[in-house]
């Protein structure tokens, strides 16, 4: 029986235990880089693979190593296994027991999925012209997990450096079921935070005259952000900022000392970053002064754009065709305004990173979005993500990982 089919009929047997699985991480979620419950069950999920495997000294990570029958380059594959500080409101009888804490954006999934390529592809580790690094990451969701792990060595755990990398995320409600979808170059944006504090002089809310009000002064910069956007940038260079958070005061007849704000700012060109992050402290400072209170404006770099290899995104596309027919690929319309430490990778080495719809119902229209409270995934794509994710390893080893991409 040719490879293919073996990895094929594998998968196909693995999704119950993969549904199994996911369930349990989702039941079981943990929040940022210490996420010791999650670690332990990934590590006895690999056990008895053969893997070399290695645990992250300041974050619970877990990389595997898989090497092949034969000799060849390195290719990495990631999952992400954080979840979110919500609290689940979808009703499942596997919804989270931990208070507070939810895999709402589906990475309880991107786990399984990983677990299972480990399987396929240890199974089948003679037909393997290389190695594989499985990359399974803590803290995704704004602590920079992937930064960590690279710092700690993860693209040269294989003792040589990974020649390609690749990663794959569900969607909950933007793509139906069951189809992959990415495209060349900007996939997802860069982010960034900005966190303003106004300081005034606080009175009585009856006589705003001899006060300094920074809640007016910090209204009138939230606002002005949104004016800024339209007016100073190219619409055809696309920048958000949203302001997420707005604190001040404690009674409606009292003037505050103090207003603060958070805004997340995205992007996805050098020049465009540059600009915004030059241009919204000054604003707030330069409005601040107008209404005579001051502005203490912190800008900070986040993520950076996740930028798909070209070749990559192409090779990736033909073995999703390849595998699953025509109908499940469809090349993505534009770039997506979220933001993805992956990102990270793919700023070292080239690769690709794909989207899965996984919403439930009949239809993603109108489906709660990924980070919703109500946020539900499939388990039936459990196994052809495991299957996509041992496919592009396969076959970027076979292409020697170099050529992957070469004109």
């Amino acid at each position: 029986m040719a490879l293919d089919d073996r990895l094929r009929d594998d998968a196909s047997a693995l999704a119950p235990d993969l549904a199994r699985l996911r369930h349990d991480l989702h039941a079981h979620p943990e929040v940022g880089l210490d996420l010791p419950v999650t670690q332990q069950t990934v590590l006895t999920e690999l056990d008895g693979l053969g893997l070399e495997i290695t645990t992250g000294r300041g974050l619970s990570s877990v990389t595997g190593v898989l090497r092949g029958g034969r000799p060849g380059p390195a290719v990495l594959l990631r999952g992400d296994m954080d979840a979110l500080p919500l609290t689940e409101a979808t009703g499942l009888s596997f919804a989270s027991t931990v208070a507070g804490a939810m895999h709402a954006c589906g990475h309880d999934l991107h786990t399984a999925m990983l677990v299972g390529a480990a399987r396929l592809l240890a199974a089948q580790r003679a037909e393997l012209a290389g190695d594989v690094v499985f990359m399974f990451q803590p803290g995704e969701e704004g602590w920079d997990g992937a930064g960590h792990m690279l710092a700690e060595g993860v693209l040269e755990a294989a003792g040589k450096r990974v020649s390609a990398a690749y990663g794959m995320h569900v969607s909950a409600s933007l793509y139906r079921r069951s189809v992959f979808t990415t495209r060349p170059g900007p996939l997802m944006a860069a982010s960034s935070g900005m966190f303003v504090t106004v300081r005034g002089e606080g009175g009585h809310g009856s006589a705003p005259h001899r006060s300094r009000d920074p809640i007016t002064a910090a209204a009138e910069m939230v606002t002005a952000l949104q004016t800024l956007v339209t007016r100073r940038f190219d619409v055809f260079d696309p920048v958000v900022v949203t302001v997420g958070q707005f604190h001040a005061g404690t009674r409606r007849n009292i003037i505050p000392d103090e207003a603060r704000f958070e805004a997340t700012i995205r992007t996805f060109s050098e020049r465009a970053l540059d600009q915004i992050q030059e241009e919204a402290p000054a604003l707030c400072r330069r409005i601040g002064a107008a209404y005579g209170v001051d502005a203490d404006v912190q800008y900070s770099g986040e993520y950076p754009a996740t930028v798909n290899d070209p070749g990559h995104a192409q090779f990736a596309a033909d073995v999703i065709t390849d595998i699953f027919g025509a109908d499940r690929y469809q090349t993505m319309d534009h770039p997506l305004t979220g933001s993805e430490d992956f990102s990270r990778v793919l700023e070292e080495v080239p690769g690709c990173y794909v989207f899965l719809g996984a919403h439930t119902g009949d239809t993603h229209e109108g489906r709660p979005d990924n980070h919703s409270s109500r946020a539900e995934f499939d388990d039936s794509v459990l196994a052809d993500g495991a299957l996509l994710h041992a496919q592009l390893a396969v076959r970027a080893l076979q292409r020697a990982g170099g050529a992957v991409g070469a004109a």
